[in-house]
């Protein structure tokens, strides 16, 4: 556990100057305080005066930590966790994470030492990450939401196996024999899981498993690279799942370029019910996420795991996993004209 000391030697000041600065009790140049906040972050430090204020009242603030950018997902679940937020009286602190876990660990240092009250996180790696064994060792009150990655904190998410079932399912019930899966970001929870569901609803529906027919898109870029790749293969598959809003995005404009029709040529069901899935010609078949009922969950869980802190109560970790539901318009081949 990092000390004063090590902020002091850091910054190069003394401890006086950092336990001023940490506690406000005198004056310090502009220049000081900045190279005392930084090295905090840099070295971990929780000062005690936190540890302290956290123990006996709260902020009434939380901190939500997702790659806002590369994942327009995310937005709409941020809104949901906001307005639950706001309706619970409490202030939300906004920091995108850029999907890079080291800069995941600099916004989750800055939100902790900005002393919210808890966290609501998107891990951008897989396992008990930095980012997430700093979160426990401060004991800081936090909720995973999308990417459930470690069991010791509480998660809210959607059935993914659940939904994978329903694409198969409602392709292979067009007589779709062989289909294509494009993933989102490799190594992300989600596409693991999205993976495997595709996997055991192949197997559930009897069809034939080809693992050169999963493909991943961790861009729009890479989903068109991919989506080229497959249907430009002789024994192209008949119908694409994707799993997510931007890898879709990649995939029609594959489609596009390389002169092929949907859902004539290829059928397509996608992840997310985003904002121009209504949009797209053909109309997008999409599986819709919760995004109301995640947002609302994750908030009530983090109040619910902030409280029980302050008390002192040991609550077990919760796992909540919502049903998705199956938004069939015409990309899979249904209620579309005839040419």
């Amino acid at each position: 556990m990092a000390t004063i000391f090590d902020v002091a030697r850091h910054a190069a000041v003394s401890t006086s100057t950092v336990s001023h600065v940490v506690n406000g009790t005198r004056k310090v140049s502009a220049e000081t305080a900045r190279r005392v906040q930084e090295a905090i972050a840099a070295v971990g430090y929780t000062p005690n005066g936190i540890a302290r204020a956290l123990a006996v009242s709260t902020t009434n603030s939380v901190g939500i930590a997702v790659s806002t950018i590369s994942n327009p997902y995310f937005g709409d679940i941020i809104g949901a966790i906001e307005r639950e937020c706001t309706r619970l009286g409490l202030m939300v602190f906004l920091s995108d994470t850029h999907d890079d876990p080291e800069h995941e660990l600099r916004v989750v240092k800055a939100q902790h030492l900005r002393r919210v009250d808890g966290i609501i996180l998107a891990p951008s790696e897989v396992g008990d990450s930095e980012t997430l064994n700093y979160i426990e060792t401060n004991k800081i009150p936090c909720v995973l939401v999308d990417r459930l990655t470690s069991t010791k904190f509480d998660r809210v998410g959607i059935q993914n196996k659940y939904a994978m079932g329903m694409v198969v399912g409602h392709l292979a019930d067009h007589g779709h024999q062989r289909i294509g899966f494009i993933s989102g970001q490799p190594g992300f929870a989600t596409a693991i899981e999205r993976t495997d569901g595709f996997r055991a609803a192949l197997a559930e529906r009897g069809l034939a498993f080809d693992d050169t027919l999963i493909r991943s898109g961790d861009s729009i870029d890479g989903a068109a690279a991919a989506a080229t790749e497959l249907l430009s293969r002789p024994d192209r598959p008949s119908a694409l799942a994707v799993g997510n809003n931007m890898s879709m995005i990649g995939v029609m404009r594959a489609i596009r370029a390389i002169g092929m029709r949907v859902p004539e040529d290829v059928a397509l069901v996608g992840f997310d019910d985003f904002e121009w899935a209504d949009c797209f010609e053909p109309r997008l078949t999409v599986i819709a996420q919760p995004v109301e009922e995640i947002g609302r969950k994750a908030a009530e869980l983090l109040v619910r795991r902030i409280a029980a802190d302050q008390n002192d109560e040991a609550l077990k970790p919760q796992l909540v996993r919502l049903k998705p539901t199956l938004v069939v318009r015409q990309s899979c081949g249904c209620n579309h004209p005839a040419s």
